[in-house]
């Protein structure tokens, strides 16, 4: 017996049947209500209130199957058991393939009643999990909506406050004389810049999770770039880059690694502030797998002795490069500077 009173609608042209399932049902202590056509059925069925449908096969105006097919388009429809006294296995496939829960064959006997109640209890309790399930899946998906709407704010906040930052420490660097305070100052400000111009494309993106890696670095060169002429580099920058999405935390190292080599680039590529070309250049190599070039024409370096300057952008790319997972390649130093990254995409 249910554990509270479920509405049974039988939909059968039958009345002798409808009685005898009738006293069946209510001795089990299920409500039963009876239609003698579909029309009327699904006219019953659209007032709410049903819990499982009790569907015979052969009617005066057809068959069950269309009943099924119309139940299906409505909106929450309940559970039906399919009864037909075919033998054929074929009317069986049609119906659970209409949208039936379940069938009973319909026999002589106190089997017919047993296995149709048990047909409607099973059928009674596969809809009550299935609406758990939903109202599950419904909560999981307002929670990521929710976690996704906070993330977005949180990286809009966060780039902000870089943005402000960086906007102070070029304030500072624009007060300074000493050349190498300036120098170092503009460094910092193109590393809060580059951190965050990243967050300013998660704040605008559909799914925080990944960065598209072109447009990233795009936005980064062209930001360093008006930064470094400002300051009277004369390098110009040339991009070949492959499209590519790449995992956030990736994106923020490999950032970092191109505003390093860059920066670097510029002040010691071509001596004296001469103009020259550097090349950014993204190739990817496999599904998983890309290579990054930074490459200039100028006095060239191999890797080796010491770093111009403080060492601190080597330290730097040498660091963003461990936590990648891979090292940086030098070229020979003849005829210009060649570095190089074997990048895995997806972390």
């Amino acid at each position: 017996m249910p554990n509270r009173t479920y509405r049974v609608l039988h939909i059968d042209d039958d009345p002798a049947l409808a009685r005898l399932v009738e006293r069946a049902l209510t001795r089990r202590g299920y409500a039963y209500e009876h239609a003698g056509d579909a029309q009327s059925g699904m006219d019953r069925i659209a007032m709410g209130g049903v819990d499982v449908v009790v569907l015979d096969h052969f009617l005066d105006a057809g068959t069950g199957i269309g009943v099924l097919a119309e139940l299906q388009a409505a909106p929450s429809p309940p559970p039906v058991v399919y009864v037909t006294g075919s033998q054929e296995p074929t009317v069986a496939v049609e119906a659970l393939k209409a949208g039936a829960a379940d069938y009973v064959l319909k026999t002589v006997g106190e089997d017919f009643i047993v296995l149709l109640t048990s047909a409607i209890e099973q059928s009674i309790e596969k809809a009550r999990l299935e609406r758990q399930k939903e109202l599950a899946e419904q909560e999981v998906r307002a929670a990521r909506d929710r976690a996704e709407i906070l993330l977005t704010e949180v990286n809009h906040r966060v780039a902000n406050s870089l943005a402000l930052v960086a906007a102070l420490v070029r304030m500072q660097a624009s007060a300074v004389t000493d050349p190498k305070a300036k120098d170092a100052l503009n460094e910092t400000q193109a590393r809060i810049s580059a951190i965050a111009g990243l967050h300013r494309r998660l704040y605008t993106s559909d799914d925080v999770r990944s960065v598209s890696l072109d447009s990233y670095l795009s936005t980064l060169v062209e930001e360093l770039d008006t930064a470094m002429k400002a300051a009277g580099h004369q390098s110009r920058v040339r991009l070949d880059l492959a499209p590519l999405t790449i995992p956030t935390d990736r994106a923020i190292s490999i950032g970092m690694i191109v505003t390093e080599l860059l920066t670097n680039a510029y002040k010691y590529a071509y001596p004296d502030n001469a103009a020259g070309e550097v090349r950014i250049v993204i190739r990817k190599a496999s599904e998983n797998r890309a290579t990054l070039l930074v490459e200039d024409d100028g006095v060239g370096w191999d890797g080796t002795g010491k770093a111009k300057g403080t060492g601190l952008g080597t330290r730097i790319v040498s660091a963003m490069a461990s936590q990648l997972g891979t090292t940086i390649s030098y070229g020979d130093g003849r005829g210009g500077t060649r570095m190089s990254l074997e990048l895995t995409l997806d972390g």
